[in-house]
């Protein structure tokens, strides 16, 4: 009896255990403390939520088509035997996307879902946050194109230090299960698996193979949607009560020093890639050193608490904590070599 009376408050706590808890409780909690900043940290979240929301629905329908079609078999396969070609692309392309450390995570969920390797995902991962053709004339512009050049170098040397250290590590039995495991809403496990065999890129003419694409779509969109608005939300909180003006000033000085407390600084920092490179202009009119203003734009482009948050949600804590040991790491040893050479 004491089971069946508990029972429901165990299922009860468990359903509230969501990001959409926190999302709904976050701007409740500001709206108490704060009321005047309540509308905005809501419409701060829903607006960053709805211009990741294209790339987003993107990811959710690749996924979808390659598993009812039964491809990712294929998409596996393409790169045995071929990884670090594969980390070297990945590292190059990624200098190329436009997607900050948050937009990038729907992607990297498909990649990983679909059979990639780590080490190039991880590539990817790394470098894409770091620079894209906009960015790089916007920080031409504000800090000159010495300091452009040096961070588009930085971010493929990131992506490809990070792959093939990755790659080294799998290739030693580190990561054996990458992502983490979730619920998912297959079938009731009997009769024939209606994705084994060759592909069906028709998969629409097939019954089954309509019913996984509608529950992957649906799983994967609710999956992302729900940790990706809980992300934004703690994004919208950062904006409005740490300015990135007050954790840029903390950092100064010359030596080592400075570009390791810019890079722990900023690792946590929202830091937007249009709004980094004016912000730091200032910081080094103000005494801040290249090595560091390099350190804390690297490591507030990829280690950001937004973007740590939708990683965590996705890969096992052995693979989160790789990436953001490498994104710091990269930080540093980027500040310090760009330090030494202006």
């Amino acid at each position: 009896m004491v089971e069946l009376t508990q029972s429901p408050r165990r299922d009860a706590w468990r359903h509230l255990r969501t990001p959409w808890t926190l999302v709904a409780v976050i701007p409740l909690i500001v709206a108490l403390l704060d009321p005047g900043q309540a509308l905005p940290v809501v419409r701060f979240a829903l607006a960053a939520l709805a211009g990741t929301l294209p790339f987003i629905l993107v990811a959710v329908l690749m996924i979808a088509c390659l598993k009812a079609s039964g491809a990712e078999a294929l998409i596996a396969r393409a790169f045995d035997g071929r990884e670090g070609r594969a980390i070297v692309m990945a590292a190059l392309f990624g200098g190329l996307a436009p997607f900050c450390s948050c937009e990038v995570i729907p992607f990297i969920a498909g990649l990983l879902a679909l059979g990639a390797p780590l080490a190039a995902v991880m590539a990817f991962w790394l470098s894409s946050p770091l620079i894209d053709p906009p960015t790089l004339l916007i920080t031409a512009a504000a800090l000159g194109w010495p300091f452009a050049i040096g961070k588009a170098v930085a971010a493929v040397a990131l992506g490809l230090s990070g792959g093939f250290a990755v790659r080294a590590l799998t290739g030693a039995g580190v990561f054996s299960d990458v992502l983490r495991r979730r619920r998912t809403s297959g079938g009731c496990g009997c009769g024939p698996d209606p994705l084994a065999g060759r592909p069906v890129w028709r998969f629409w003419t097939e019954r089954p193979r309509r019913r996984v694409f509608r529950d992957q779509a649906a799983e994967n969109l609710m999956f992302l949607l729900k940790w990706l608005a809980f992300a934004y939300m703690l994004e919208a909180l950062l904006v409005t009560y740490v300015p990135a003006e007050v954790i840029g000033g903390i950092v100064g000085g010359e030596g080592a020093g400075p570009v390791v407390i810019a890079a722990l600084v900023g690792m946590p920092a929202y830091l937007n890639a249009y709004v980094a490179p004016p912000l730091l202009a200032g910081l080094t009119d103000q005494g801040m050193t290249a090595g560091a203003a390099m350190a804390f734009m690297i490591a507030g482009s990829v280690s950001s608490i937004p973007a740590m948050t939708a990683v965590w949600s996705l890969v096992r804590p052995r693979v989160f904590f790789t990436y953001l040991g490498l994104g710091v790491a990269g930080a540093i040893l980027s500040g310090l070599a760009f330090g030494a050479l202006i």
